[in-house]
């Protein structure tokens, strides 16, 4: 683990942007960074893992908190709505991590090799002990940047040997659900992502139950035991999560934001961000920026 927390180190220290994150020339794969604990960050994420190598952050999810501390790996099974914070992290001592996003067709492909049983129905956030062979997996994909030229050659080998043992290990069960053949999971995942490509679009629980294959009524019924949300809130958090990015990364007024991820009523817009993020868009995004001063 100590290799590869350097690993880690070593890139995010060389790359991170003013928020920390280190995006890699692998797909998907990104190191993090944060010298002071942080504020509060709203997503609705993608299914990944994060193997946490110093510091500490604590995840929540409804009514699931999650404290994590080094060695150990956060697990998101479904694109479900959070709200983490970084808790321990200082000059002397970083909080560090590393992030993969996980890829139901290459999930798809090893569960048929290892003709695992069925899926699980499990909660879509947990934490776990970082196995070995999923930091080593990490390791020699991190190693893997230091020469670009075989990037392309080795990338997916890696990443494929690194979703191996994670389906091979302790919640195997729980990521089989992503790239099983014909499952619920993997039919809400068509209508995520359209929703996640066009969010500004409307969308009828209809034309996204098409997409997905379901009867309207099965569609909601399943789309909100996947995510925990109905499929008219989830569209409401992507858009305004990125109205706030808007607003946070690229300065624009809260009317703009609004109009710009498909909002036709800035009262309306004002009302739904306050209820989200606890506080009018204004007053938020400066707070936001006092806090980004401080540290």
């Amino acid at each position: 683990m100590n290799d590869l927390l350097d690993a880690v180190r070593r890139h995010a220290d060389a790359r991170a942007d003013a928020h920390g994150i280190a995006p890699t020339s692998i797909a998907g794969l990104t190191t993090v960074r944060a010298t002071v604990p942080g504020g509060l960050v709203y997503a609705i994420s993608r299914p990944l893992v994060a193997l946490l190598m110093q510091g500490g952050k604590q995840v929540t999810q409804g009514a699931q908190v999650l404290d994590l501390s080094a060695g150990e790996s956060l697990l998101i099974t479904a694109d479900v709505p959070t709200v983490s914070q970084v808790t321990r992290a200082s000059l002397a001592e970083p909080y560090y991590s590393l992030v993969l996003e996980l890829d139901p067709a290459v999930i798809a492909e090893l569960t048929g090799q290892m003709q695992a049983g069925a899926p699980a129905q499990t909660a879509a956030v947990r934490t776990l002990p970082t196995d070995a062979e999923v930091a080593g997996s990490g390791l020699r994909l991190l190693q893997l940047l230091d020469r670009p030229e075989a990037v392309p050659v080795l990338q997916a080998s890696l990443l494929r040997e690194l979703h191996y043992w994670l389906l091979a290990g302790r919640h195997g069960a729980a990521i089989r659900r992503l790239g099983w053949p014909g499952g619920h999971a993997e039919r809400i995942g068509r209508a995520v992502a359209l929703l996640r490509r066009e969010y500004a679009s409307r969308w009828s629980v209809e034309q996204l139950a098409d997409v997905a294959g379901m009867s309207a009524s099965a569609f909601h019924r399943h789309f909100r035991a996947t995510t925990s949300l109905s499929p008219l809130q989830f569209q409401k958090q992507l858009r305004l999560i990125e109205a706030r990015r808007l607003m946070l990364a690229e300065g624009l007024l809260a009317s703009s934001a609004a109009f710009a991820v498909g909002y036709e009523s800035v009262p309306q817009f004002t009302r739904e961000y306050g209820r989200l993020f606890g506080q009018p868009p204004v007053r938020d995004v400066a707070a936001a920026r006092l806090g980004a001063q401080a540290a």
